[in-house]
C-alpha cells in the first residue's frame, strides 16, 4: 500500500460526508488505463457490481478478476502470490475487524499496489485512519458501477491534468442521410459559438466531404495519422492538421479509391487518444457502413449522434442501432436523435413525434429540407452559420452542438444594460 495517498481526494476528510467522496456521472469518468485489478467481496451483489463494471467500455484496456471471501480471502490469497496493480477489498460487517485485517494484508502487499476498501459505515474517522494506513480510496456501500469505475479511474490520473477531451460520433443510420454535413456544422458551432478548441476527423475515408465542405485541401490527414502509429503524438499531430478557423481544426480524409483502408477494431485507438490530450472536444464523422472499427468508436464515444431521415428504412435502421447500443453501453445514457430533410415535398414521411416515439428517444432536432440553404453553403465551401448566422437551420444546429459538448451558450446569459433598465421600465408602467 502506498503512504502518501490523501492527495487522490477531494477536500479536508474533516469536513466531508464519506458517502459523498464518489459521486461520479458517466461525464465525469476516466477511463482506465492497462492495469491489473482483483477484488474481493463478501456480498454478492457487490461483485455483480463489480464484475458489470469490468465490462463497461472505460475498462476494457483494465484486466481484473473477482473473488469471494473479503480481506481474509485476500490475505489468504497473497501469502502465496504476488499482488496486482490495485486490490478492491470489501470490508466485513463488523468494524472493529478492519483495521486489524488490513494490517495483515499489508505484510503481503507489494510496493505501488493500491487498495481500495469498500465498507458499510459512513464514518470521517475510520475514512481518516484508513488513508494515514495507506488506503487510497475508501467507497461506501451499495456502491454503483459508475462509483467503481470513477474512484479506479481517478487514482491513476494526475488531478491537475487537464480533463480528457470529450467525443461525439456522427452516424447517419442510412447512407445519404445527411450525417457528416451535420457533424461539420455542429463541430463549426462548438469551436465558433464557446471558443472551444475542436478537432473534426473525417473518418470516411474513401469518400470524406469535409475537406470540400470546409474549403481545404490538405497533403495529410486520418490516414497519415493511423498509419505510423510509432510517430503518433501530439506534435505530429499538430502539423499534419488543417486549421479551418480560430478553434476549429481538420484532420481530412485522404478521399482516394487508390488503396483500400481495411482497419483493426483498435486501429483508431492511439489516435483518438492522442487528439484527446490536447483538445476539448473532438467530432468523429463516421461513415456509413459496420465493421469492427465503426462499431468500436460508437461504442467508446462519448456522445453518440444518430443523424436519420423520417422514413421507414431509416426507422429500421435507427431501432437496430439504438438496441445495439442500449446493449453494449449499458451505462451510458442513448444516443441523440437528429432528423434531417424534414419536410421534404411529395415526400410520405413518419412524423417526427411518432419516429421518436418508436424509438423511445427525444427529437433533439429536426432539421427541415432545405436544399438551397445546404446547397449554397456546400458549394461555397460554407457552414450554415457563415452563410446566414441568423437561419433558423443555425438555431438548431448551435443547439445540437451545445448539447453534444456539454457547455452553455455563453450568449444565452447576456443582458445588457439598457435591456435591464427597459425591462424594469415597463414591470413600473404595469403596476
Amino acid at each position: 500500500m502506498s503512504s502518501a495517498l490523501s492527495q487522490n481526494l477531494p477536500g479536508d476528510p474533516l469536513d466531508i460526508d464519506v458517502s459523498e467522496t464518489a459521486s461520479y456521472s458517466s461525464y465525469d469518468v476516466r477511463s482506465v488505463p492497462r492495469i491489473s485489478i482483483q477484488a474481493f467481496c463478501m456480498d454478492a451483489e457487490t461483485a455483480r457490481t463489480i464484475e458489470a463494471a469490468g465490462e463497461d467500455r472505460r475498462m476494457t484496456k483494465a484486466h481484473l478478476k473477482v473473488h469471494m471471501g473479503g480481506i481474509p480471502g485476500a490475505v489468504e490469497f497473497y501469502s502465496q502470490a504476488p499482488t496486482p496493480n490495485l486490490i478492491i477489498l470489501e470490508a466485513g460487517a463488523n468494524p472493529s475487524t478492519l483495521i486489524p485485517e488490513l494490517d495483515r494484508l499489508a505484510e503481503y502487499c507489494d510496493a505501488g499496489t493500491k487498495v481500495v476498501v469498500i465498507g458499510r459505515l459512513n464514518d470521517v474517522a475510520l475514512y481518516r485512519e484508513l488513508i494515514t494506513r495507506g488506503v487510497s480510496e475508501y467507497l461506501v456501500a451499495p456502491v454503483s458501477i459508475l462509483q467503481v469505475i470513477g474512484a479506479i479511474g481517478a487514482l491513476y490520473s494526475d488531478p491537475q491534468a487537464e480533463p480528457l477531451g470529450r467525443t461525439v460520433a456522427f452516424f447517419g443510420v442510412k447512407g445519404g442521410a445527411g450525417a457528416s454535413t451535420i457533424a461539420h456544422n455542429v463541430a463549426f458551432g462548438i469551436a465558433r459559438s464557446f471558443e472551444n478548441e475542436v478537432v473534426l476527423a473525417d473518418l470516411d475515408l474513401p469518400f470524406g466531404t469535409a475537406g470540400l465542405d470546409y474549403n481545404q485541401d490538405p497533403l495529410q490527414g486520418v490516414f497519415e495519422a493511423v498509419s505510423a502509429p510509432e510517430r503518433l503524438d501530439e506534435t505530429f499531430l499538430d502539423r499534419i492538421l488543417s486549421r479551418c478557423s480560430e478553434h476549429l481544426s481538420l484532420l481530412a480524409a485522404p478521399a482516394s479509391l487508390e488503396r483500400t483502408y481495411d482497419y483493426t477494431d483498435n486501429s483508431f485507438d492511439q489516435l483518438v487518444d492522442v487528439m484527446r490530450q490536447g483538445t476539448p472536444s473532438i467530432v468523429l464523422d463516421l461513415p456509413h457502413s459496420w465493421n469492427g472499427w465503426v462499431r468500436h468508436l460508437l461504442i467508446a464515444a462519448d456522445e453518440v449522434v444518430m443523424v436519420a431521415e423520417p422514413d421507414l428504412a431509416n426507422l429500421r435502421n435507427a431501432k437496430n442501432l439504438v438496441d445495439t447500443l442500449r446493449q453494449m453501453r449499458p451505462n451510458d445514457h442513448l444516443p441523440h436523435l437528429v432528423l434531417n430533410r424534414v419536410g421534404m415535398p411529395k415526400r410520405p414521411e413518419i412524423k417526427p413525434d411518432e419516429f421518436a416515439k418508436a424509438l423511445n428517444l427525444p427529437v433533439l432536432a429536426a432539421i427541415p429540407f432545405d436544399p438551397h440553404l445546404f446547397g449554397t453553403a456546400a458549394n461555397n465551401g460554407q457552414m450554415v452559420a457563415e452563410l446566414d448566422s441568423r437561419h433558423a437551420v443555425n438555431e438548431m444546429l448551435n443547439h445540437v452542438a451545445q448539447v453534444v459538448s456539454g457547455k452553455v451558450d455563453p450568449r444565452k446569459n447576456r443582458r445588457s444594460p439598457l435591456g435591464a433598465l427597459m425591462g424594469l421600465l415597463r414591470k413600473g408602467k404595469g403596476a
